[in-house]
């Protein structure tokens, strides 16, 4: 769950840094703003570099799109880590087989 919380986090430390504002002094901002009911709208505002009512700014996304790659990335992570759980398990199954055989690096 960190992990996924520090990807969702990643949009608001990239806009942060690269709008040459410290990273960490803003998402603790942005967390701060976020802990009341009035807080859900309050986003970075790069032109001054404050936490401000992105609402009242008028800067809105669809939460059609939000949710949709929130979702997409969700699915292709789940994915990834089902491929390597079979992956793993592969490999243990191979490690079972003929023991003390030749590797194809020593030299007769």
């Amino acid at each position: 769950i960190e992990a996924f919380a520090d990807a969702v986090e990643i949009v608001p430390k990239t806009l942060a840094e690269n709008a040459g504002l410290d990273p960490i002094d803003t998402l603790i901002e942005l967390r701060d703003a976020h802990k009341d009911e009035k807080g859900k709208w309050m986003g970075l505002n790069v032109m001054n570099g404050k936490i401000e009512d992105m609402w009242k700014l008028n800067v809105l996304e669809p939460l059609r799109v939000g949710r949709q790659a929130i979702l997409g990335a969700t699915e292709a992570a789940g994915m990834i880590l089902r491929i390597d759980d079979i992956i793993a398990a592969k490999k243990g199954e191979s490690k079972g087989g003929e023991e003390g055989g030749k590797s194809g690096d020593e030299e007769e």
